[in-house]
């Protein structure tokens, strides 16, 4: 599980609306970018947002991950490192809310699911994809996220997230 306070920060932002924290929300995600991607290459980073369900999409009125991915790559153009979001995964298939459910029942509950939306299969293929959520409980999303993305020709060359499980690296 993640800090307490990490927690009370990414339920605010997601939850309650409080949308003033996707700049702090995005320099940690900027922060765990640069460490999972090391020195700038020169052709900059795609972004790639795993998506949120439309219903949760429209309960908050927001998406989290993308506006927290947007924080970021602002962040890093700022440093001079071209980065850009593309929000285009897409999910081929309802999937059930995973809170509660154990990793084998992630991992099932989001097999095959999720899918790079039509015509945006050359965009990945322009640079390194960069695969970004706010937290990672057992990496299950990222994992089926990074499989839309391979079956589309693009290459994930890291993901990174503002949270995940204490101790992991």
């Amino acid at each position: 599980m993640y800090a307490d306070e990490v927690r009370a920060v990414l339920l605010a932002h997601k939850e309650r609306g409080a949308l003033g924290l996707a700049r702090p929300l995005g320099g940690a995600l900027a922060g765990a970018i640069r460490a999972g991607c090391g020195p700038p290459d020169g052709r900059g980073l795609l972004i790639v947002p795993v998506p949120s369900a439309r219903r949760a999409v429209a309960a908050r009125g927001h998406d989290p991950t993308r506006r927290i991915a947007f924080a970021a790559a602002c962040e890093l153009r700022r440093e001079r490192r071209p980065a850009r979001v593309l929000a285009l995964l897409r999910q081929r298939r309802t999937v059930a809310d995973q809170a509660g459910l154990t990793g084998p029942q992630r991992r099932a509950n989001l097999a095959g699911a999720l899918m790079v939306a039509g015509g945006s299969a050359r965009l990945l293929r322009a640079a390194p994809a960069v695969l970004v959520d706010d937290l990672m409980t057992t990496g299950a999303s990222l994992a089926a996220a990074a499989e839309a993305v391979a079956e589309a020709g693009g290459r994930v060359v890291a993901a990174a997230v503002v949270a995940g499980p204490l101790g992991a690296c």
